[in-house]
């Protein structure tokens, strides 16, 4: 359904469009009514709209001054009034549509037809957002770790891990702040942890973080060199995948 407010100070006017809307647009629902500015900001508040039908002249100002009552305007605007020459700076105001009264039932028709397609296009972005939040990239806020030394837990942003590197069933974990931190995990086990992030494994002793790196060298066999100045070795079977994602960062 399309939720709707009328915002309109003759009271025909509003029970002839709400007359129009039952007839000719079943697919809108009509929330609240209001006949006048402070009233109409009151209802819009409370209800949501989609969209709100608003007359351009009422007793206590214009359409134009509601509107400037909000910091922000999540709903769509239609214009309603007897006088042609406010055209143009509804325009202006970048409202969805202009009904001039008496109100016809095909523009009106036109009028909610553009609502409709604005809110399913409103809820496929949304989708597209929820998906790309659950497949995609995780959020800030849960770029963290839990990292057990011999006496702490330390909570570690992954942006801050520079590299990590294999001590048998230890892994040193180098951070850009120069803070050194030995933990009881191989680093394959630090590998699973941080492979939804932006790491890579050159060797079989070093995991890199991708943004740390500051170049690649080709000789003596291959090798990265981080921001912080250490060489990481990259060993054959690697060499394409470092590559690769070298281009890709």
């Amino acid at each position: 359904m399309i939720r709707c407010v009328i915002v309109e100070d003759e009271l025909k006017s509003r029970e002839a469009l709400k007359a129009l809307i039952h007839r000719f647009c079943p697919e809108v629902m009509v929330c609240a009514e209001a006949g006048g500015v402070e009233a109409g900001r009151a209802v819009i508040e409370q209800h949501h709209p989609d969209v709100v039908f608003l007359d351009i002249e009422m007793p206590d100002g214009s359409g134009f001054r509601l509107l400037e009552k909000f910091d922000k305007i999540d709903f769509e605007v239609v214009f309603t009034t007897a006088y042609e020459q406010f055209a143009i700076k509804a325009i202006r105001y970048q409202a969805l549509d202009y009904l001039l009264k008496p109100i016809v039932p095909q523009e009106l028709m036109s009028a909610v037809e553009k609502v409709r397609l604005i809110k399913e296009k409103k809820s496929s972005m949304k989708n597209i957002e929820s998906m790309l939040i659950t497949y995609g990239s995780r959020p800030q806020e849960k770029r963290k770790i839990n990292l057990a030394t011999a006496d702490k837990i330390h909570i570690v942003d992954v942006d801050t891990i520079v590299r990590c590197e294999s001590d048998n069933y230890y892994t040193h974990f180098y951070l850009n702040n120069g803070q050194h931190l030995l933990i009881s995990k191989t680093l394959k086990e630090i590998e699973g942890m941080l492979e939804e992030f932006e790491f890579i494994r050159p060797h079989k002793s070093h995991l890199v973080n991708v943004h740390f790196i500051q170049n690649f060298n080709r000789d003596e066999g291959g090798f990265i060199t981080l921001t912080d100045g250490s060489k990481i070795p990259v060993s054959r079977r690697k060499k394409e995948k470092v590559l690769e994602m070298i281009h890709n960062i």
